[in-house]
């Protein structure tokens, strides 16, 4: 049977290593507000706080090095970025006070940052315009696999070692190292070395970013303003009743759906407006995020998780694609640098205000929550009304 011809090489080994750095982090993740609020008795603020200040320190790595990795080699900029993800998640594992978990969260941040951009510019190279979607539903979905096997493993060993945060911790840097060693399998082309022998792409290199995707970023940025850390989200899944194994089978459950939905998603968005399929991920985010605000506990929790699950699934994949379609090949590493670094800087407001916001009103994040439901809820009608305007 004949590969599809936008699965190269470079498709299969980096969903690979995103599979197992994903499966790290998120052995790590739905057990960071435990590990800040249980294990060294932070205030609840300080998740917020953490998460949002980790993003940000990423935003301005995300920008250089998107940037400069249309004008040098970008594996060496991959594996970098990975093998930070792996440093921090050793910081974090051997944190005895919440400030080094900090410095552990903006390590691992800095790496995502100094990666995310070259990194998706591989994954870009070669493949028809007219594929990008699935290219970027197939990473996201592999991504997002990990993402569920992490929390499982979690679950694993938590039950095996009576709910040991520690040890479980200190097991994420295993597959976190396996993903820098896989890095290696990738191949690039020479992109300093065609932009110096070329004059034309010496001049596309130059030349400013399309308005179309100064319309589609700005947008979606403005939107994520609102969508703050999933760590709040956890936290406010504890604040209701739900042990540490609750919390972590709440997180697969949203993880799963998100897999499932990302390739499809990104599928058909190569033939359907990708305006229109970001805007279900919208409706997604603004049930999810409602239902979580009003409920108090219930299977109906996880049912919740599962539809906020469909908002990455229909957006994340969606819109790097959407982004990759707006620019020509010799731009892509700047055009995510600008993106995602943007995106960052949105998510630390987004996380210092929801953080800040906690306690405010009912408490246990009913307000946050509700407000980012609702902005969600109207930026999906907005992007179903108005969004084919954008390219």
């Amino acid at each position: 049977m004949q590969r599809p011809r936008w699965l190269t090489r470079n498709v299969g080994v980096l969903s690979a290593v995103s599979l197992a750095q994903d499966a790290a982090s998120e052995l790590l993740y739905p057990l960071l507000p435990l590990l800040l609020t249980v294990v060294l008795g932070a205030p609840a603020a300080v998740v917020g706080v953490i998460e949002g200040v980790a993003e940000g320190a990423a935003a301005l790595t995300k920008y250089l090095s998107g940037k400069y990795s249309d004008r040098i080699c970008r594996k060496p900029l991959v594996t970098t970025g990975y093998s930070m993800a792996a440093l921090g998640k050793v910081i974090v594992a051997a944190a005895g006070v919440w400030p080094i978990v900090l410095v552990g969260r903006v390590v691992d941040r800095l790496g995502k940052g100094i990666r995310g951009a070259p990194r998706d510019a591989l994954l870009a190279e070669g493949v028809p315009h007219s594929e990008l979607g699935r290219v970027f539903g197939f990473h996201r979905a592999a991504d997002t696999a990990g993402a569920v096997i992490g929390p499982l493993l979690a679950l694993a060993i938590l039950a095996g070692t009576n709910d040991n945060i520690r040890l479980t911790l200190w097991i994420a840097v295993i597959p976190a190292v396996l993903s820098v060693i896989l890095v290696g399998f990738a191949r690039e082309e020479q992109p300093a070395e065609l932009v110096r022998r070329d004059p034309t792409l010496q001049k596309q290199i130059r030349e400013p970013l399309p308005s179309g995707f100064k319309r589609v970023t700005t947008v979606l940025v403005i939107i994520a303003v609102v969508n703050f850390p999933d760590a709040l989200i956890l936290l406010r899944v504890g604040e209701i009743g739900f042990s540490a194994t609750g919390v972590v089978a709440a997180y697969v459950v949203y993880n799963l759906v998100y897999s499932l939905v990302s390739y499809p998603a990104g599928a058909l968005s190569d033939t359907w407006p990708r305006s229109r399929v970001y805007a279900l991920g919208l409706a997604c985010f603004a049930v999810g995020y409602i239902g979580l605000g009003v409920v108090d506990g219930g299977w109906v929790v996880f049912a919740l998780m599962a539809v906020y699950g469909g908002f990455n699934g229909f957006t994340d994949g969606v819109g790097k694609a959407w982004i990759m379609s707006l620019v020509s090949p010799t731009v892509r590493g700047h055009a995510q640098g600008v993106f995602q670094g943007l995106s960052g800087g949105a998510v630390l407001i987004a996380g210092l205000w929801a953080g800040l916001a906690w306690e405010v009103g009912p408490g246990n994040g009913v307000v946050p929550l509700l407000v980012s439901g609702v902005a969600a809820g109207a930026a999906s009608v907005w992007m179903l009304t108005f969004g084919r305007r954008l390219d």
